[in-house]
């Protein structure tokens, strides 16, 4: 019975009615602080799975508006461009012009007249995107070099785009060939500092380097002249490119021969090396460069895109590299005749381009991913002339129809791939594939590199050599509190070693950082020393222990052993720490470290896994060290007293019945310490040389998950690509470690049925 009757209440509640209610609340709070727990997980994983999602979503292309060309305009356009605002399109046209127009409605802004009239076009080139700098080539070998600047401006607090030209060398064409013959080919690229002009004539490359020269008395800078040619003879060059850097000018006919030509400060050209860009018989159809203009692409006529890029041969000497094909059909005929690629437009700063064959139409591809990301049906006709807006959001294309054609895309992340995430790639002027994080650059054709292998491989290394520190510390100094230590001495020790987890781990990680690690390396041989002199002299003094007569080993209670070590393991410590010195001297040439480099080929580090190792090991010990004494001293009695008893040793007890028993809680220590260690930030952030590297020494940093996540989320852009790797990056190590519980609760509830019948 709960309750029974009172004369004065009614009722009163009996004791065992109390603890039953008691008992049904503490269920219920525990029950509802379990899901809570659960909930909040859940949310967790949500929440980050929100954020990286978007990653993984593919392009898309849709039209926005199609129209045709006036008539007077059909065949004459030598080039298109677009706004970053999406509101203006420019159209180079063949009579020397630059129309604006609006690339919604094709409606006209306005006309301005680029090349005297009376002139011959003969040839036109667009510099590298983002400069703005185009050049038109005459029929005399003279060139009009030209820059479409936009200003912005708000009146009224409303956006107002003009366009306007600007002439860098001025507005009268300058010389590119003292012969004055016709430009058949054209190739310009400019700063702020000179301009250069490469073209084609009869036999030969002729180029015209143009440098402004500052004048001191505030007058109009001059501009000094110089020219230089390289004959052909007898080469054919049907596509012309120069970098931007005004250094390289690449020279190909339609059979892929390709020229890698060398230009110095006055315009001189030497040949650097003669490629074959093409095999099985194809012809070259296209040529133009990636963001950065580091990489070629060579469409051929086999509906394939061929990515080469300069690479250090064994004696330091560049040579262009075919790295990585592409296919319009997207590999699907393979081996069978494709539609030749007839354009090449590549993104303004990402790896990112568009190549269209026959037919009018257009796939998206990614050079560093190697995806094909997306494909339309542009128009009905070849494209013939093309360009993407500096986002990368919008393509303006002319078919062979006459028609403009303007499309949206939407393709805010094509650097992610599963190979780009956890494959090895090549990078441009990289010597190999290879595994690399380097998110951010100061400059804008920046190649992102997004591996997070080297991020995961630095978490385990970094998690690893702490353990190897913190287990055997941890669990033998667990075992010997627990079964062997005096319950007044273990009383001292535990609370001891348990407060240094209220350790703050960033004063850990200042303390490794700027102190310890400048201390290992200037006593490196004084540490090897105390590793390699401490068991062999804790050993000699229990052997001495033990030859002492008994009387005076029982003037030391039981249980107080540990305490006679105290001062073996220091007095072992002084003489390896003031030997290390000396060993170095003789053997090592008083410097350790370069010995290690020099000798053996090992880089040394002042930070390095060694010193995260010890300072994350402080940190996981407490951890390790409290739940496996508490597993161990909580193995009841009567199973030591029974072994025992039975006329099993002390050790035979321990070993076969204590740590059988005690084992799921030593092993769920284990993988609790792990988990501390993996996901450790401050230690590693502050202790290593936060480099992204993939090498296990022992005497190399490495970069961890948790602390990348640290150093760049404060500058990465929301919603940006970066930013949402930085969450993935946090995803995986969120996984990790759930799996790693998950699969360590198994193991710890195995070990638990299997050994609870002791």
């Amino acid at each position: 019975m709960l309750r029974e009757e009172s004369p004065s209440s009614g009722f009163r509640t009996t004791p065992l009615g109390w603890r039953l209610a008691k008992d049904r609340l503490a269920r219920l709070g525990v029950g509802l602080g379990g899901l809570g727990v659960i909930l909040a997980i859940v949310l967790i994983f949500v929440y980050l799975l929100s954020v990286v999602l978007p990653l993984f979503q593919p392009a898309r292309m849709a039209p926005l508006s199609s129209y045709a060309l006036p008539a007077g305009e059909v065949g004459s356009v030598l080039g298109l461009a677009l706004e970053e605002q999406l509101e203006i399109g420019l159209r180079y046209r063949g009579d020397g012009t630059v129309a604006f127009f609006r690339p919604a409605d094709g409606s006209v802004i306005g006309v301005e007249q680029v090349v005297p009239m009376g002139m011959d076009v003969s040839a036109f080139a667009a510099g590298e995107p983002g400069s703005g700098i185009a050049a038109f080539g005459l029929a005399d070998g003279r060139a009009v070099v030209f820059q479409v600047v936009f200003e912005t401006r708000y009146p009224d607090g409303k956006r107002v785009i003009t366009p306007r030209l600007e002439y860098p060398l001025g507005a009268a064409p300058v010389v590119v060939d003292p012969a004055g013959r016709p430009l058949r080919r054209l190739a310009v690229q400019g700063d702020e500092e000179s301009t250069t002009v490469a073209g084609v004539v009869d036999d030969a490359l002729v180029v015209g380097r143009f440098v402004l020269e500052e004048s001191f008395l505030g007058e109009e800078p001059s501009v000094e002249a110089y020219h230089g040619n390289f004959p052909l003879q007898g080469r054919a060059v049907d596509h012309l490119l120069l970098d931007k850097e005004q250094r390289w000018l690449y020279a190909a006919d339609g059979t892929g021969r390709l020229l890698v030509l060398e230009l110095d400060e006055e315009a001189q050209v030497g040949l650097h090396e003669e490629r074959t860009l093409l095999s099985d018989g194809a012809t070259l159809t296209a040529l133009g460069f990636l963001a950065g203009d580091i990489s070629l692409l060579a469409g051929d006529s086999r509906g394939r895109i061929h990515q080469w890029f300069p690479v250090r041969d064994a004696q330091n000497r560049t040579r262009l590299t075919r790295v990585r094909t592409f296919a319009l059909d997207g590999g699907r005929n393979r081996g069978a005749e494709s539609d030749p690629v007839r354009l090449l437009v590549p993104e303004y700063h990402r790896r990112g381009f568009i190549a269209a064959g026959e037919g009018g139409r257009a796939v998206l591809f990614y050079a560093t991913s190697q995806r094909t990301l997306a494909s339309a049906q542009v128009g009905e006709h070849t494209l013939v002339q093309a360009a993407l807006a500096p986002r990368a959001n919008a393509l303006l294309a002319l078919d062979a129809g006459g028609r403009l054609h303007f499309w949206e895309i939407e393709n805010e992340h094509p650097e992610i791939s599963w190979s780009a995430l956890w494959g090895k790639v090549w990078y441009e002027s990289y010597l190999g594939p290879d595994y690399v994080w380097q998110s951010t650059s100061a400059s804008n054709d920046f190649e992102p590199k997004f591996s997070l292998m080297p991020l995961t491989f630095g978490t385990l290394k970094a998690a690893f050599y702490a353990m190897l520190f913190a287990i055997p510390l941890g669990i033998m100094g667990a075992i010997y509190t627990a079964y062997f230590m005096a319950p007044r001495m273990r009383a001292l020790v535990k609370p001891g070693i348990e407060i240094m987890e209220a350790l703050p781990t960033v004063i850990l990680g200042f303390l490794a950082g700027l102190w310890l690690a400048p201390l290992l390396e200037a006593n490196l041989a004084g540490i090897f020393a105390l590793l390699l002199l401490l068991p062999p002299g804790v050993l000699v003094f229990a052997w001495l222990w033990q030859r002492l007569p008994a009387h005076l080993r029982q003037r030391l209670p039981e249980g107080w052993d540990a305490a006679l070590l105290v001062p073996v393991v220091l007095a072992v410590g002084a003489l390896a720490w003031s030997g290390g010195p000396w060993l170095e001297r003789l053997f090592f040439g008083g410097d350790l470290p370069g010995w290690l480099s020099h000798e053996l080929g090992i880089d040394f580090d002042q930070r390095n896994a060694l010193v995260v190792g010890i300072a994350m090991g402080f940190a996981v010990i407490p951890t390790i060290f409290s739940l496996a004494e508490d597993a161990i001293f909580s193995v009841p009695r009567h199973l030591r007293n029974g072994s025992l008893a039975l006329g099993a040793t002390q050790w035979q007890t321990l070993v076969r019945v204590v740590l059988l028993t005690a084992s799921p809680g030593i092993f769920a220590a284990v993988m609790i310490g792990l988990g501390r260690a993996v996901g450790e930030t401050m230690i590693v952030l502050m202790a290593t040389g936060n480099t992204p590297v993939m090498d296990f020494s022992i005497f190399q940093g490495m970069r961890t998950l948790s602390a990348n996540i640290a150093v760049e989320m404060p500058e990465s852009e929301v919603g940006s690509t970066h930013y949402r790797i930085l969450f993935l990056a946090a995803l995986v190590l969120f996984l990790f470690t759930f799996l790693l519980n998950t699969l360590g609760e198994m193991v710890r509830q195995r070990l638990r049925r299997r050994y609870s019948n002791l």
